[in-house]
């Protein structure tokens, strides 16, 4: 999203903060700022002139004009009158014209900012005609596209000698290039209105939207010859206001004005009088509008009572729309029907049958909010990526949809006659309302704020807000503020604009949590695992349903994201091992021929139900796989990985005959060359060789085995002697190396034992690992050396405490 930062201080008081201070400001506290785009200098040295004099010149396209630029421009040669000569080769060239004349030594404003930014200057055409600069066109200001003629100003408003910038206040701006996503839940923020209010509350000022846009009045009265009736799907449309317009005037534009500039400083191109306002209160309030032609409407409905009908499309429904191109619609589209003939695909395109064109008389102005649920699909299913959608995608609030459409009634009244206003809702609900203590605010935030503070800072950005004797604060919510809605959301609205960079970091006084045993548990694995050679990699929990296609898992026994980021991640994974397989392809072009993969993470199979409140359940898994394409045992290779791994945790295990009840989630594996995996009567997991017609759905050679844990069962299966390892010392580790010279039949399991038993006896916390094993030549003894880490779990350990267990470890015989 582009914004104009002219366009955005207007309203405000910024004379005593810098504009680096005041972008600063905004990424810290509202939202990411990409880039400033600098145009301070795009339209320098571009000024209005009168054109006093034109010749054509004979067998040529070109015109020779004389301009008055009231001497405005330096070092350029003039006539007896101060005129300056220029060669213009646009036939809507004339004298008497106001026009736009880029003078010598000026950028050319298209190319301002590129790589190969084009200087203007003196030209000799024609061997014979010096020509001084140019006369620009609307693409050559970079306003437009249309190169057909050069721009014309408004009398009233044209002042020879004035700056192009000054004549449409203030041209050299910086745009502001708004990272959107961080915006998804604030759609009041799209237009500039929302996003002044944010920066007025920022600066602390006071921010005070306009009675129209509060209380909206209908200044007209309905006429009785315009019908239309309104029928909308709640689910899918909040709300739909529309007025009915009579032309009175031309709607094309003969002057370049200001709106046309904005239009472009904001990512968007001029069009004409009625989409130029569309679009520019779109970009003012962030409220989309659509127009329709009227009669067009009626006639495409087939019915003298005219009714517009939002409802949800039907599967293979086709919409020719306004681009040219012919949609077929899905169930997940909204359509918009005349007496349920579609006539537009809901916020994103309208359709062709009812376009607009230079025969319209009346138009429908639709002002309307829709599921932004729906439009996301929309949105993704077609490709569209406009900017109305974009903001629907937000969830525009349904409390502003008349308000705009009676501003856009007024900002267009010197060519529109507003006949007749519809709106789907009859009366403005209740507003929200959130109750809460100044006591929620100071503890949750750790500030010290008076109830006078958070008053103040609410009030500025218009919440209403009371508060009682006993700091109790009540907040009435605004109707744009759709993201509000518990004591919570005001309590980050207060830490929020008074800057969360200005609350006194102070750490906690409340006693260290105890160690979360499931962080140790993966840490553990992590660390064994790698050791071992395997490589740990994170996939996206969220997958597509071709991929669980693939391992003939059942889609129905997974949840389907509603609002997915994208259609590539629609539903929240059964299993691990399917994202593995998915990640070994791409190995194996890579030329890795052997290596083995593992990943910890959350599952949500709907096997495991919801909780009270209606909440998936999740279970942690361990997946893994292992790939060798020139192996044939690569079943027993996993199995070595599985075993080991399950030894070094002290989880007494059972390899049972493969568990195929459990069909819905393991069907990937060969039942013949498969196991299950068991503890005490409980289910690990499984443990086998990946079926080949799956292995062909992923472009995958034979033999590539897997298995998969429960990690929660593994946690709960672990031994008393083993959980030992998993403790965490808030006090520092000791580190020391040791070798034992034993006799040759001295067991290397008996000395690990004997260790172990000495730092269990002081009940330390340890980790042992061997390094090596050394007999010389002809010896009757060897040498055998560990790595010892331990810790008193309570208490920094002394010198001469480490010195006495080292001790006890170096006499062991």
């Amino acid at each position: 999203m582009l914004i104009s930062l002219n366009w955005l201080k207007s309203g405000l008081e910024t004379d005593h903060i810098s504009d680096e201070e005041l972008v600063k400001l905004i990424g810290a506290r509202l939202v990411e700022v990409e880039d400033v785009i600098d145009q301070t200098h795009k339209y320098d040295k571009i000024y209005v002139v009168e054109v006093k004099y034109c010749e054509k010149i004979p067998d040529t396209h070109l015109t020779l004009c004389k301009i008055n630029d009231n001497v405005a421009a330096d070092n350029v040669e003039r006539d007896e009158n101060g005129y300056i000569q220029v060669m213009c080769g646009a036939p809507n060239v004339h004298e008497g014209m106001f026009a736009a004349w880029i003078a010598p030594g000026a950028i050319v404003p298209q190319t301002f900012g590129t790589d190969e930014p084009f200087k203007i200057g003196m030209r000799k055409m024609l061997k014979k005609y010096d020509s001084y600069g140019m006369l620009a066109g609307l693409d050559e200001l970079d306003f437009g596209d249309d190169h057909s003629g050069i721009v014309e100003l408004d009398p009233e408003i044209a002042k020879p000698g004035r700056t192009l910038s000054e004549t449409f206040n203030n041209l050299n701006d910086k745009i502001l290039d708004i990272e959107n996503k961080s915006l998804t839940h604030r759609p009041d923020t799209f237009g500039i209105l929302g996003f002044r209010r944010e920066v007025a509350g920022i600066l602390g000022q006071k921010h005070e939207s306009e009675d129209w846009y509060l209380e909206p009045t209908q200044k007209f009265e309905n006429s009785s010859d315009i019908k239309l009736d309104i029928e909308i799907d709640k689910e899918l449309c909040p709300r739909y206001t529309a007025i009915v317009f009579d032309s009175k005037g031309d709607t094309e534009k003969k002057y370049l004005d200001y709106d046309t500039t904005i239009l472009a400083r904001s990512g968007m191109r001029s069009v004409n009088k009625i989409v130029d306002a569309t679009n520019l209160t779109m970009l003012a309030f962030g409220q989309p509008l659509h127009a329709f032609d009227y009669d067009k409407f009626v006639k495409v409905g087939g019915s003298e009572k005219p009714k517009i009908i939002v409802r949800a499309a039907k599967k293979g429904e086709k919409l020719e729309l306004l681009d040219g191109s012919t949609v077929e619609l899905n169930s997940d589209d909204i359509v918009i029907t005349s007496n349920d003939v579609p006539v537009a695909l809901a916020g994103a395109m309208g359709g062709a049958n009812t376009a607009i064109d230079e025969k319209t008389k009346r138009i429908i102005l639709e002002s309307a909010t829709f599921s932004l649920y729906n439009l996301r699909k929309t949105q993704m299913a077609h490709g569209i990526f406009s900017e109305a959608i974009t903001r629907f995608t937000k969830g525009q609030p349904a409390g502003q949809t008349k308000a705009v459409a009676l501003r856009f009634a007024d900002i267009t009244s010197e060519y529109l006659e507003p006949l007749a206003l519809f709106d789907s809702q009859e009366e403005e609900p209740e507003p929200i309302k959130v109750e809460l203590n100044l006591s929620q605010i100071n503890n949750l935030l750790g500030t010290e704020f008076l109830s006078s503070d958070v008053k103040t800072i609410l009030e500025n950005v218009e919440f209403e807000v009371e508060v009682d004797e006993n700091d109790n604060i009540s907040v009435v919510v605004p109707f744009w503020r759709t993201d509000i809605h518990i004591p919570e959301d005001i309590i980050e609205e207060v830490g929020r604009l008074s800057g969360y960079d200005n609350i006194k970091p102070v750490l906690p006084l409340h006693a260290t949590s105890d160690p979360n045993p499931m962080l140790q548990l993966k840490t553990h694995i992590r660390d064994h695992l790698a050791a071992c050679g395997a490589n740990e990699v994170l996939t996206y929990s969220f997958v597509h349903g071709d991929l669980m296609k693939k391992v003939g898992q059942n889609l129905d026994n997974s949840y389907k994201i509603i609002n997915s980021i994208s259609p590539e991640l629609q539903f929240i994974r059964q299993s691990i091992v399917p994202s593995l397989l998915d990640k070994a392809y791409g190995n194996l072009r890579a030329g890795h021929d052997k290596f083995a993969l593992f990943e910890m993470n959350q599952v949500y199979p709907r096997a495991n139900g919801v909780d009270e409140d209606g909440v998936p359940q999740n279970s942690y898994n361990l997946g893994f796989i292992f790939v060798d394409k020139d192996s044939k045992s690569n079943y027993y290779l996993a199995k070595k990985y599985l075993e080991n791994l399950l030894s070094n945790l002290g989880v007494k295990y059972q390899i049972k005959e493969f568990d195929s009840a459990d069909k819905s989630l393991n069907d990937y594996y060969e039942p013949k060359r498969s196991a299950s995996i068991y503890s005490d009567g409980q289910k690990l997991g499984d443990l086998g060789e990946i079926k080949q017609k799956v292995l062909r759905e992923f472009k995958l050679g034979q033999g590539i085995a897997a298995f998969e844990l429960d990690l929660k069962a593994i946690l709960s299966n672990i031994s008393a002697t083993t959980s030992k390892d998993f403790r965490v010392s808030q006090y520092p580790f000791v580190s020391r190396d040791v070798t034992l010279s034993v006799p040759l039949a001295t067991e290397y399991g008996s000395l690990e034992r004997q260790i172990r038993a000495i730092f269990e006896s002081e009940n330390y916390i340890y980790k042992l690992a061997c390094t090596s094993i050394y007999r010389a030549d002809g010896a009757d003894t060897k040498n055998i050396s560990f790595h010892l880490d331990f810790a008193n779990p309570s208490k920094t350990l002394e010198k001469a405490e480490i010195n006495a267990i080292m001790t006890k470890v170096e006499s062991i015989k």
